[in-house]
């Protein structure tokens, strides 16, 4: 099976090789990957020269750079139009994968009744810090929602049975709402894994949640589309049934929440009230320092 790898970049400099490299050294048998897209917009910093510095050494990569920032959407049409397969890939470059996902992520397509795969992303933050805490607990209440009831996110594989996407805020979550109203199934790799990196700091955090929060409002407003990770009874039941008697779950656990919860509230605020879609938003620079 033959697919195209889209690779969304915005100043990330300090990951861009990592993940163009990883997706050239995938593990594969039963899959091909024909062609590597680099979409950098707006960039500022040496992503761009990074990345066409690789291109010039492999001619499965292909840099397409615009000096305006418009918009993870915009890119992601820009890597319809481009690609050549009818099965895409589509990874953001502050992540990186791990060296069968790429496999492990088209494989379910051998069932033509699947429209969408998505992988499942998992953080390399310390686990005994706040911050580290709470990306470990919101990935792996994603993870375990998701073994029932599929979302897409940070990494996923989808056919090319659309043609573009409006400005949204939260990109996966639009193209699962499309691929499920055109009769296909989503399906969840929990095999293939993606690392990703969680915010450093309160504000970054904040930032990050309540614009993903809008987006999701957004996106039911608009299409009457809501994911699986929105319903907080499911959520709270499941904080529950994982807790842990040590010392940092029961400490940083209930802070964790309340940072979601007033994330929650504050996208709701941009939504309701100021009437926001974040188009274009502002970056938590401290996701990008990405080591793994």
């Amino acid at each position: 099976m033959r697919c195209s790898v889209g690779i969304f970049a915005y100043n990330e400099e300090k990951n861009i090789e990592k993940v163009i490299t990883a997706i050239l050294n995938q593990e594969l048998s039963d899959v091909e990957i024909c062609e590597v897209i680099v979409i950098a917009s707006g960039c500022t910093d040496n992503t761009v020269l990074i990345a066409s510095k690789l291109a010039e050494r492999n001619s499965r990569i292909k840099v397409i750079s615009g000096s305006k920032r418009e918009g993870k959407a915009e890119a992601i049409n820009v890597f319809l139009r481009e690609a050549r397969s009818e099965l895409l890939v589509m990874e953001s470059g502050d992540t990186v994968p791990e060296k069968n996902a790429v496999e492990k992520l088209i494989a379910p397509f051998v069932d033509n009744s699947v429209g969408m795969t998505g992988a499942r992303p998992v953080p390399v933050d310390n686990p005994k810090t706040l911050m580290g805490h709470t990306a470990h607990l919101l990935w792996n209440l994603h993870h375990q929602i998701s073994l029932k009831n599929p979302k897409m996110g940070e990494m996923v594989a989808f056919r090319k049975v659309f043609e573009s996407i409006p400005q949204t805020a939260v990109d996966e979550a639009f193209i699962e709402q499309i691929v499920t109203k055109k009769g296909y199934k989503i399906a969840y790799v929990p095999e293939a894994v993606v690392y990703n990196k969680g915010p450093e700091n309160v504000s970054d955090f904040i930032r990050q949640r309540r614009r993903i929060h809008c987006g999701h409002l957004n996106l039911k407003k608009e299409t009457g589309y809501k994911v699986s990770t929105g319903d907080p009874l499911k959520l709270i039941y499941l904080v529950a049934k994982q807790a842990r008697p040590n010392f940092i779950y029961l400490f940083f656990t209930p802070i964790s929440i309340f940072l979601e919860a007033l994330s929650v509230f504050l996208g709701w605020f941009d939504f309701e009230v100021l009437k926001k879609k974040y188009i274009i938003w502002d970056i938590a620079q401290t996701t990008k320092k990405l080591k793994q």
